[in-house]
């Protein structure tokens, strides 16, 4: 969710694999956690009582570290877990506050990016909409450490139906805005904005495939606009996110060859187990966004039963699953809530950790770079008060964020 801005001018296409690192350490600097419980992978037993040491922006060794080497900055593990840093798959630039992200002084952006991601773990996060102009002027900042804060992908604006802007992102624009707000009318249309997005610097595509345009009304996108623009988007190498709603907005992400719906359909009729199975067929992942549903539409167990059945099936058949919160739309950023629902939907602790970590890294072709800990990968890292493994709600306390092996959020 979210509100668009018209796109303007910005830098060159960027991949997921080639997003520039926002906060290289140093060269030569030194980094070691010591006496921590480390859980390396979700896959990987964890070491009881280990050494992790980062040179630069890389991990070089896990476990027995050996001596710490002279001048080394030492974090004290006792008592914390460690795992990879995690990832939000689903947030939003889109508040007021980002808007001067270009000139706003870089402590107040780094307050807002701690409240928003770091403090809660994320050294990476996914926006799936918002003002190009606003979130690429916050990527480049940090990108040349002018401000810390988390490795950022952005889809750019949303792609909506024609005539299609969502009720709740329409009555929040001014009127003169709405027409620049993407709503392609053919492919042809589709096909140009798509490659327009991506030549200022959007990673990913985010469409509406079903757009709730008033309350209990769902249009959904026209099928070959869908198809097309998730066709340039997939030729450049790139993901490509959607909006379902229902079931056939749903079956237009199956048909358009969709990667990730950003949220599970909220209206669940007809979304049976053989919809479900052709979306594990087709490799599609989701984002449950639990917290969200419950946050801004109603807390009715009549609504989020249904939704809560959706994922937890979708992930008993093999569906693979990412952490993401639709904060920046939601104002509440507290993540606890989030895993609690997880919980209730029937997905165990380590494949929580699977969805803030290897899940997202794997899905957006950096999985050889992050993710995991070990030698060699990037010093991605988010310390925990607590082993999420025994409860559930250690996910979100968080000690410190590190990105790159910089420190990006550290609690005395």
């Amino acid at each position: 969710m979210g509100t668009p801005r018209p796109p303007t001018g910005g830098p060159g296409p960027t991949t997921p694999s080639t997003v520039p690192s926002p906060h290289e350490p140093a060269r030569g600097a030194t980094l070691a956690i010591l006496g921590a419980k480390i859980y390396p992978a979700p896959d990987v037993p964890p070491i009881e009582r280990g050494t992790i040491l980062i040179q630069g922006d890389r991990i070089v060794a896990v476990g027995d570290a050996g001596p710490t080497p002279p001048d080394t900055h030492v974090l004290a593990g006792e008592g914390l877990v460690v795992t990879a840093g995690f990832w939000n798959a689903h947030l939003h630039f889109t508040e007021r506050k980002w808007r001067n992200a270009a000139r706003a002084p870089a402590d107040v952006l780094e307050a807002q990016l701690k409240d928003l991601a770091t403090s809660r773990g994320f050294a990476t996060v996914v926006d799936t909409g918002s003002d190009p102009r606003t979130t690429l002027a916050l990527r480049r900042r940090i990108a040349t450490r002018a401000v810390v804060g988390p490795r950022i992908y952005t889809s750019g604006p949303s792609v909506f139906p024609p005539h299609g802007i969502p009720y709740y992102v329409r009555d929040s624009l001014p009127f003169w805005l709405r027409p620049w707000v993407p709503q392609p009318r053919s492919p042809r249309a589709a096909q140009r904005f798509t490659e327009r997005n991506l030549a200022h610097g959007a990673d990913l595509l985010k469409l509406f495939t079903g757009s709730y345009v008033a309350r209990g009304e769902i249009l959904p996108m026209p099928e070959e606009i869908a198809r097309a623009a998730a066709d340039v988007a997939h030729a450049h190498g790139r993901l490509v996110f959607c909006h379902p709603s229902n079931l056939e907005g749903t079956r237009i992400a199956l048909r358009a060859g969709v990667d990730v719906l950003a949220h599970p359909p909220d209206t669940t009729d007809g979304v049976d187990e053989a919809v479900l199975r052709e979306m594990v067929a087709r490799q599609m992942a989701m984002i449950p966004t639990l917290k969200m549903f419950g946050s801004t539409v109603t807390s009715n167990a009549s609504y989020l039963d249904p939704i809560y059945e959706v994922v937890r099936r979708f992930h008993a058949l093999g569906g693979a699953l990412l952490f993401g919160t639709d904060v920046g739309y939601m104002t509440d950023y507290a993540t606890d809530d989030e895993f609690t629902a997880l919980t209730r939907a029937g997905i165990p602790p380590l494949e929580i950790l699977r969805m803030l970590t290897t899940a997202p890294a794997e899905r957006f072709g950096v999985a050889d770079v992050t993710g995991r800990i070990a030698p060699g990968m990037r010093a991605d890292l988010t310390l925990l008060e607590g082993d999420p493994t025994e409860e559930v709600l250690a996910f979100a306390r968080v000690r410190a964020t590190i990105g790159s092996g910089r420190i990006l959020y550290s609690r005395p």
